[in-house]
C-alpha cells in the first residue's frame, strides 16, 4: 500500500510539473506580445495623424510578433490590390521571444528548489513549447482579420522551428551545457561557435564603417522619411532593430556571394551588378557604389579570413593531443556547423519586400552557407594543423649559463703577504717548523686569521692552471724534525697559613707607647 501511494504521489507531482511548464510557456508568449503591444500603442498615441484605431494598433503588434518568429506577412493595402509579402525579420526584435523561451525553459528545470517537482528534460521541452505554440496559434488566427495577415506556410515552418530551438537551448543550459563525449565533436562545436561569433563581429564592424563613411546620405534619407518627432522615434527604433541584419548582410558580402538588391541586382566585393531597386531607407545608404569594386571593397574579405583563422585555432588547440586525422575531421565538422548557422541567419535576415523587383532582397541563404564552409575548410584546416604541430613541439633544453669569473679580492696587507713571489714562499717553507701547504690545496699560504678580511676566499688564490701546479717539478721538501716536548713547569708554592692561636706581630712603633 505504501509503495502504491508513493507511486501515485510521484505521478501526480510530474503531472503538476508538466501542467506548470505548459502554463509557463503560454505566459512567455503573452509577455512577448504584450511588450510589443505597449510599444505600438505608445507610438499610435503619440502620432499626430493616426491612420487607424486601437484595433489596428493591436493587429500591428500581433503582426510584428509573428514577424519576429520568421513568419512572412502579407500587406493587403497595396496600390494594385494584390497582397505583397513582407519577409525581412528584424533580428533584434527576434531576441525578445527567444530570450523569453530560453529563460522559461531554464527556470522550469532549475534545481534550486528540490522539494518542487520538476518534469524531465524532454517533458519540459514539450510542455513549454506546447504552451507557447497554443498562444501563437491564437495570434495567427487573430492576425488574419487585420491589415497584416500571416502567411500560413511560413507560420507552419518557421514558428515551430524557432520555438523548439530556443526552448531546447534553455533546456541545454539548465543541464549545464554538456558537450558530446567524443573530443572531435566537442572541438567542432567550439570551433564553429568561435568562427561564427568572429564572422558576425567583423560584419558589424564592416557595416558600421560603411555607415559612418556614408553618414551624410544616411542622415538625408532619415530626415526625408520622417518629419515629426514621433515618426523619427519610430524610424530610429526600426533602424535599431535592423542593425543585426546589416551585420549579417556585411558578413555575406565579405564571404563573396554578397546580397541581392532586387531580382536583377547583386552587390559583391567585385562590384555592384545590375540595376538595384533600393527603397529610401537610412541603412541602405551604406551600400557600395555602382561599378567595379576597388581595394576598399576587396578589404571586406579580411572578415571571413579572420573568422576561419579563429575557427582553425580553436580546433587545433582543442585537439592538440590527438592525431592529425582527428583534427582534420573536427575542422570539417566545425566548417559545416558554422555554414549551417550562417545559412539560417542569412535566410532570416533577408526576404521579400514586395512583388516584382523586390521579391528577392538580402543574402541568398545557400550561397552564404556554402561560402562559409569553403572558407572554413580552405583556411581553417591548415591553421588547425599548424596550431596542433606547434603545440606538440618538443622544447629544446636550455644551455647552462657559464659561471662568471670571480671578483678580485680586496687589497689588504694580509692578502699582499699571501701573494708573495714564489722563491720567497719556497724559502719560508724550508725554514718553517711545519711543511708548507701545497699550492692549490685550498689552504691559505699565510697565517692570516679568519675574519680579518671579509673579501678573503681561498679559491681566489688558486693558480690560473690548477691542473698542473707550478711546484709540480720541484722535489718534495724534507719533513722537519719534530721538536721534543718541553719539560713540565714546577707547581707554584702555596702561601703559608697562620697559626690558629698566634697573635699577629705588632708594629715596632707601638711598643714604647704601651
Amino acid at each position: 500500500m505504501t509503495h502504491l501511494t508513493e507511486h501515485t504521489l510521484v505521478q501526480g507531482g510530474r503531472s503538476a510539473a508538466f501542467a506548470t511548464a505548459c502554463v509557463r510557456g503560454g505566459v512567455a508568449a503573452g509577455l512577448g506580445v504584450g511588450t510589443l503591444a505597449v510599444l505600438v500603442i505608445v507610438a499610435w498615441i503619440s502620432s499626430p495623424f493616426p491612420d487607424s484605431g486601437a484595433g489596428g494598433a493591436l493587429h500591428l503588434a500581433a503582426g510584428l510578433w509573428l514577424l519576429a518568429h520568421g513568419v512572412d506577412l502579407l500587406r493587403t493595402d497595396t496600390l494594385g490590390g494584390l497582397p505583397a509579402p513582407l519577409g525581412i525579420v528584424p533580428l533584434l526584435l527576434s531576441a525578445l521571444p527567444v530570450w523569453l523561451l530560453h529563460r522559461t525553459a531554464r527556470s522550469t528545470l532549475d534545481p534550486a528548489d528540490e522539494n518542487r517537482p520538476r518534469p524531465s528534460p524532454a517533458g519540459a521541452l514539450g510542455a513549454v513549447s506546447g504552451g507557447y505554440l497554443l498562444v501563437a496559434a491564437v495570434i495567427v488566427v487573430y492576425s488574419e482579420s487585420g491589415p497584416l495577415p500571416a502567411d500560413l506556410v511560413t507560420a507552419g515552418l518557421w514558428l515551430p522551428g524557432v520555438v523548439l530551438g530556443a526552448t531546447g537551448a534553455g533546456v541545454w543550459a539548465a543541464l549545464g551545457r554538456p558537450l558530446p563525449g567524443r573530443e572531435e565533436a566537442a572541438a567542432a562545436l567550439r570551433g564553429a561557435g568561435t568562427g561564427l561569433v568572429t564572422l558576425l563581429a567583423g560584419g558589424a564592424v564592416l557595416a558600421g564603417t560603411a555607415l559612418v563613411w556614408r553618414a551624410g546620405a544616411a542622415r538625408a534619407s532619415f530626415e526625408g522619411i520622417a518629419g515629426d518627432w514621433s515618426g523619427r522615434v519610430a524610424l530610429a527604433l526600426l533602424v535599431l532593430a535592423l542593425l543585426p541584419n546589416a551585420a549579417v548582410w556585411a558578413a555575406a558580402y565579405g564571404l563573396g556571394p554578397g546580397f541581392a538588391l532586387g531580382t536583377g541586382a547583386l552587390a559583391t566585393p567585385l562590384g555592384l551588378l545590375g540595376d538595384p531597386a533600393v527603397p529610401p531607407f537610412p541603412l541602405l545608404a551604406a551600400l557600395p557604389p555602382e561599378g567595379r569594386g576597388g581595394w576598399a571593397q576587396w578589404a571586406a574579405a579580411a572578415v571571413p579570413l579572420l573568422a576561419a583563422v579563429a575557427l582553425g585555432r580553436s580546433v587545433g588547440r582543442s585537439t592538440g593531443t590527438g592525431r592529425a586525422r582527428e583534427t582534420a575531421l573536427a575542422v570539417l565538422g566545425a566548417a559545416w556547423a558554422s555554414g549551417a548557422a550562417v545559412a539560417v541567419l542569412a535566410g532570416a535576415a533577408g526576404g521579400p519586400l514586395g512583388t516584382g523587383w523586390l521579391l528577392a532582397f538580402g543574402p541568398v541563404w545557400w550561397q552564404a552557407g556554402a561560402a562559409a564552409v569553403l572558407w572554413g575548410v580552405a583556411v581553417g584546416l591548415p591553421t588547425a594543423l599548424t596550431v596542433r604541430a606547434w603545440g606538440r613541439r618538443i622544447p629544446r633544453p636550455e644551455r647552462p649559463k657559464e659561471p662568471k669569473p670571480p671578483k678580485p679580492p680586496k687589497a689588504s696587507g694580509k692578502v699582499r703577504a699571501a701573494a708573495a713571489p714564489e722563491p720567497a714562499l719556497a724559502a719560508s717553507a724550508a725554514s718553517a717548523p711545519f711543511p708548507a701547504p701545497a699550492p692549490g690545496s685550498g689552504f691559505p699560504l699565510t697565517g692570516a686569521d679568519d675574519g680579518e678580511d671579509e673579501g678573503y676566499v681561498p679559491y681566489d688564490y688558486l693558480p690560473a692552471s690548477w691542473e698542473t701546479p707550478p711546484y709540480a717539478d720541484l722535489p718534495p721538501l724534507p719533513a722537519p724534525p719534530r721538536p721534543a716536548d718541553p719539560p713540565p713547569l714546577p707547581a707554584p708554592p702555596r702561601p703559608a697559613e697562620p697559626l690558629p692561636h698566634a697573635e699577629p706581630p705588632r708594629p715596632s712603633g707601638t711598643t714604647g707607647a704601651e
